[in-house]
């Protein structure tokens, strides 16, 4: 019997992703990543200049990448940019659900104002970005959606007490959209990153305490490395995940297991 290559199922050639937050960090290894399998990457990020440094630098190493910047906030902004993308590129096969905020305080000092603010970003805008990317793809017979979400949103520490909540929330939306959108061929998932030495987390990183104290936590030891996140998103958005739906892939050295 004749069969393609494994790794064939890996292959994003001809496919359209959008990575919010993207500019940067693990945002911008997502995006990397995807192109070099293939596919042409919508970089976004609220500053526009920073979204196309990002883009010049992959298109430096050949790869396909565009800008498309909008606030995530900005509910008009964020239908106008998916109406750039059906002008400029006439489909869209992939969303990753990326950008997030955090603000650690215990929930007596988060002032009502800063609670909607963060759960906004965090859970509202996830599903205004799923919706219009599932409108999309419905039309085109399937697509992928991918949330990344955090371990916190399992686990929780005081001192932190509305961002688990937006996760978790985050998570059950992942979990909806894969029943509601499984039977047209798109596919919800989500990935939980760890403590990942991104330029966010770089002052923690380099503290002589709490980094180390922070890269204790999980079984290996360390902080992960940006990159790192590369082939959990890879996998989500490709042939090779075509039967995974309504999972959350757990990204962490072993954090979430180990007490």
């Amino acid at each position: 019997m004749n069969t393609l290559p494994y790794l064939r199922n890996f292959d994003l050639t001809g496919q359209v992703a959008l990575v919010t937050g993207s500019a940067r960090g693990l945002g911008f290894c997502i995006a990397r990543a995807l192109a070099g399998c293939g596919a042409r990457v919508l970089i976004n990020g609220r500053n526009a200049a920073a979204a196309q440094a990002s883009v010049d630098t992959l298109k430096r190493d050949g790869l396909d990448a565009h800008a498309l910047a909008f606030d995530i906030s900005d509910d008009a902004a964020m239908q106008a940019a998916f109406g750039r993308v059906d002008t400029e590129h006439g489909r869209l096969d992939i969303l990753v659900n990326n950008v997030g905020a955090r603000n650690r305080k215990t929930l007596a000092d988060t002032t009502p104002a800063e609670i909607r603010e963060l759960i906004d970003t965090d859970l509202v805008a996830g599903m205004l970005l799923a919706k219009f990317a599932a409108e999309r793809m419905v039309r085109q017979g399937g697509g992928r959606l991918i949330a990344i979400t955090s371990v916190v949103g399992e686990l929780a520490r005081p001192g932190d007490a509305v961002y688990p909540a937006a996760k978790q929330g985050l998570t059950g939306m992942v979990r909806a959209l894969a029943a509601e959108f499984g039977p047209r061929g798109i596919t919800s998932n989500a990935i939980a990153p760890g403590t990942f030495a991104t330029e966010t987390n770089a002052d923690m990183v380099a503290d002589p305490k709490i980094g180390p104290r922070v890269a204790s936590r999980n079984p290996l030891g360390r902080w992960g490395e940006p990159e790192e996140i590369a082939g959990a998103a890879v996998f989500l958005a490709s042939p090779a995940a075509s039967y995974v739906n309504g999972h959350v892939l757990v990204v962490d050295g072993g954090l979430s297991i180990q007490f």
